[in-house]
């Protein structure tokens, strides 16, 4: 979580001098969902969330590096630069998606191929609630629900869609409730360890073929919508410091490190030194290192070309697929 947290310090700081381009949703106090599930499941399980995709990445297995040049729209970047803040993969990672709420039909579909290959594991989709009210959630509902999938479908309730709260955009905030016909539970997402079980115990019945489950998870966004947005026009400074005071999932949980002794004050800021030192590092080469050249632009356009050579912009141009990136097979 620590790790998460001083990433998107840096994406912060990196978008405010130009280095980052675009759009830029930064993960600041949801740490605890992203870090809660991951080590409840297994790297086989398979993940696919939205555009608030940078703690992500890294903890299905991309180094800071991978993550902040990718940001950077570097060659060092998980996907080569070529993605950016939104559209990050990795092996059983499907991204990082920009259109709202799009990612949880894909979701559905992952558990579907797992059910199909008869593979014993587990399909997460992660959403927001400014996505819940979208139709093509509720289609992928059904048809998860129908076969039976083992999906597990995350509402990450910030609070906030955009500039509006939950509760000026929806007639209901019980997120875990929307299933109808597929249960639901709600869980603290800001108790690291709080996530962890639920989703644990959801995997777990899911493998039964009791799946497929809703699962909210209560956090909140420090930061606004995106870097464009200051986040304090729909909502006060005062709300922001009292959550941060009260609810930090960092503070919460190394809290709950050092009562029960098993760490000391000093062992966990030795670990965050160890990981200011290690951002820092990642952060000067992803401004460094260099871009990918022009002849990428078709670059892994198709996982196994039927053909080798690609249209141009013209009748009168062609050029000629490559691959360079190692396609993650399912």
């Amino acid at each position: 979580m620590s790790t998460i947290r001083r990433l998107e310090t840096s994406a912060n700081a990196l978008y405010k001098d130009k280095s980052i381009r675009g759009f830029c949703h930064l993960y600041t106090g949801q740490e605890a969902v992203a870090v809660g599930i991951e080590n409840a499941i297994t790297n086989d399980d398979l993940i696919v969330t939205a555009y608030r995709a940078h703690g992500w990445t890294y903890v299905r297995g991309i180094s800071p590096l991978g993550v902040l040049a990718e940001l950077t729209g570097r060659k060092d970047g998980c996907t080569r630069g070529k993605g950016g803040s939104m559209h990050m993969y990795c092996k059983n990672f499907y991204g990082g998606n920009g259109i709202v709420g799009a990612q949880v039909p894909i979701g559905a579909g992952l558990g579907f191929a797992l059910k199909y290959n008869n593979k014993p594991n587990v399909a997460i989709a992660l959403y927001g609630d400014g996505a819940s009210n979208q139709g093509q959630l509720f289609e992928a509902y059904n048809m998860a629900k129908l076969w039976n999938l083992p999906c597990i479908f995350v509402c990450e309730n910030n609070g906030y869609g955009m500039g509006t709260s939950a509760s000026r955009s929806s007639a209901s905030t019980d997120y875990y409730s929307r299933g109808d016909y597929m249960p639901g539970v709600w869980v603290d997402g800001m108790d690291v360890l709080a996530v962890r079980e639920a989703v644990a115990y959801l995997k777990d019945q899911c493998l039964k073929g009791n799946g497929p489950f809703m699962l909210e998870a209560e956090t909140y966004r420090y930061s606004g919508h995106s870097m464009s947005d200051p986040g304090t026009s729909y909502r006060t400074r005062e709300e922001i410091q009292e959550v941060r005071q009260r609810r930090d999932p960092i503070t919460h949980f190394r809290e709950k490190i050092i009562n029960s002794e098993l760490a000391s004050s000093d062992e966990l800021k030795q670990i965050d030194q160890e990981i200011k030192k290690e951002i820092d590092e990642a952060t000067k080469e992803a401004k460094t290192c260099p871009e990918i050249g022009i002849e990428e632009l078709y670059a892994d356009i198709y996982v196994q070309p039927l053909e080798s050579r690609i249209r141009g912009t013209t009748p009168f141009t062609e050029h000629k697929h490559i691959s360079i990136q190692k396609p993650f097979n399912l």
